[in-house]
């Protein structure tokens, strides 16, 4: 340490040496002081600041420091860079809360004057200062959450449309989390920001994946209502009907949350005219079964399911049709659906599921023999559903009333007369000529 300070000493002279042989009465040195002795002083208190940064001798660093904002504020924007780093290792080495509490104030202080007296920079200026200050603000003063929200608001003030993307990200994502928290940022507020910031937005369109974020961030809010949603962009979709850019923002917001309006609607086919897609297929679909809009439901299904090439995926959209078609009581065409559903996938237990009903629904139209032997197609079908399901990660929704309806088939197998008359023995083999399950083999079975 004491060969450190030595060190240290040494190329202090040496800078005082070379500091010395300066005419301090020349002009070029007048930004530094009044006369010669204070800009010979407030010049070696500069290179002495520059010395103890690069030497970490931060206490050093920050004496000097004072000395300059206190005679000469306003000779040079190192002074506050330097001051930064000094108040960041200052806290970082801070014995206590109360002590790194006043070095995060010098630090933002740093900003502030740094704004005060070079804000007219044309690159570093006002407002690239003042962003800087706010992400300082959210790194060591995370808990005051006002401070976070005012430092980010002035940075976005001061860079207006040309505020950076992240920051304007970082600030409504803040937004949104106090929105959640706390009760100090109203619905009113978090919507208004939101279309603020969105304003900035169309006019970079270079940044529309940090859009997409604020998209996110407001979905996820609980502040974007589909009433919130369809009372913001209504006037703006009326004034400019065609904006396609605007019709995916209002339709990938709104169906976030499920909305089934006849705005949400409208706006969704829309878009869906002009930029067709599986996943805006998918939503409108899922919009209009909400509805009970069954046959438009399975017809934008039907659409997703025509562009569709992955297997898997087009697994799904089969079970999709093939449960809006149960509840549309359309039977043969949810059969079919199912038992596609089910080549691409035999291992998931919905088809077996969708195919159980259909096959027992079908039955149960008709009191014939013929259509009560169709209720063991039915329950071995179910019986498949309920082997199956519980590997399904949606199998809460399914597997309850699957057994159940498991109990209730095997209640409608025909009686041992009924068997016996139709010269059935228990455990023959039958083909079923009722219903969805026409044409299906099976085991006699009395109840």
């Amino acid at each position: 340490m004491k060969n450190i300070k030595f060190l240290l000493s040494a190329a202090f002279s040496l800078l005082a040496a070379a500091t010395m042989a300066q005419d301090f009465s020349s002009p070029q040195f007048a930004k530094w002081g009044d006369t010669p002795e204070e800009r010979e002083r407030n010049i070696l208190n500069s290179n002495f600041l520059k010395e103890s940064c690069d030497n970490r001798d931060y206490n050093a660093a920050a004496h000097y420091l004072k000395e300059l904002i206190d005679h000469c504020p306003a000779v040079q924007e190192s002074i506050y860079q330097r001051g930064a780093i000094v108040y960041k290792n200052k806290i970082n080495r801070a014995r206590s809360l109360e002590e790194k509490a006043v070095y995060v104030d010098s630090l933002l202080l740093m900003y502030d004057l740094r704004a005060k007296y070079f804000g007219d920079h044309p690159k570093r200026g006002t407002a690239y200062i003042l962003d800087q200050k706010a992400r300082e603000v959210l790194t060591y003063k995370p808990s005051d959450r006002a401070a976070i929200r005012e430092a980010f608001r002035a940075a976005i003030e001061a860079g207006g449309d040309n505020t950076d993307p992240e920051t304007l990200v970082a600030y409504f994502s803040n937004l949104c989390e106090d929105y959640k928290n706390t009760d100090e940022v109203m619905p009113d507020e978090l919507i208004s920001e939101y279309e603020r910031l969105d304003a900035i937005f169309e006019k970079h369109p270079e940044a529309a994946e940090y859009r997409q974020q604020v998209d996110t961030f407001f979905g996820l809010s609980g502040a974007a209502s589909c009433e919130n949603l369809e009372k913001l962009f209504k006037a703006k979709l009326e004034a400019a009907p065609d904006d396609e850019a605007l019709l995916a923002q209002a339709v990938g917001l709104m169906s976030r949350e499920n909305c089934d309006s006849d705005f949400y609607l409208a706006i969704s086919e829309k878009y869906y005219a002009m930029s067709p897609s599986s996943n805006t297929a998918l939503m409108l679909a899922q919009a209009f079964q909400n509805k009970g809009g069954y046959a438009k439901a399975i017809q934008y299904l039907n659409e997703a399911l025509a562009v569709e090439q992955d297997n898997v995926a087009r697994q799904k959209l089969y079970v999709r049709i093939a449960l809006v078609q149960l509840v549309a009581n359309n039977l043969s065409a949810a059969a079919s659906a199912a038992r596609e559903a089910r080549s691409l996938n035999p291992e998931d237990g919905v088809p077996y599921y969708v195919l159980g009903q259909c096959y027992g629904l079908s039955a149960a139209a008709d009191s014939s023999f013929a259509c009560q032997a169709a209720f063991w197609v039915a329950y071995d079908t179910m019986a498949k559903a309920v082997e199956l399901l519980p590997s399904n990660p949606d199998s809460d929704k399914y597997l309850p009333s699957a057994k159940a309806m498991l109990t209730s088939y095997r209640n409608r197998f025909p009686t041992s007369e009924e068997c016996f008359f139709n010269e059935l023995q228990e455990g023959s083999r039958y083909t079923v000529t009722c219903g969805t399950a026409a044409g299906i083999q099976t085991v006699v079975r009395p109840r």
